[in-house]
């Protein structure tokens, strides 16, 4: 089995800061993409970034310049710093990794979330 274990979530004011970190631990051969999701209640996760194995990166247009993803494969770890935090960053953001369990198989695993609140 898989674990992902999130971090780095908290209160920040609009403008300001925060780095999230996604630590995977477990049944790991190798990781292949991993992302970050956020999520309102309410609302469907959506989709924030993610990054390959090669560490290509992509983001929503709604992040684009503000934030930034990246990994340490040593550590089978993934952060995304976010910058220029707005209100409607608000949500729980939830790291999500394709990993590869054996040979033949790979399998999506999904963190517990970590909330993130921007005050105005």
């Amino acid at each position: 089995q898989v674990q992902l274990v999130e971090s780095g979530g908290g209160l920040v004011q609009a403008g300001g800061s925060l780095r999230l970190s996604c630590a995977a631990s477990g049944s790991i051969l190798s990781i292949n993409a991993m992302a970050w999701y956020r999520q309102a209640p309410g609302k469907q996760r959506e989709l924030v970034a993610f990054i390959t194995s090669g560490n290509s990166a992509n983001y929503a247009d709604s992040v684009k310049g503000r934030f930034t993803i990246s990994r340490d494969n040593a550590k089978n770890t993934a952060y995304l710093q976010m910058n220029s935090l707005k209100p409607e960053d608000t949500d729980v953001y939830y790291c999500n990794a394709n990993v590869r369990t054996s040979y033949a198989l790979s399998y999506n695993f999904w963190g517990q979330g970590t909330q993130v609140t921007v005050s105005s």
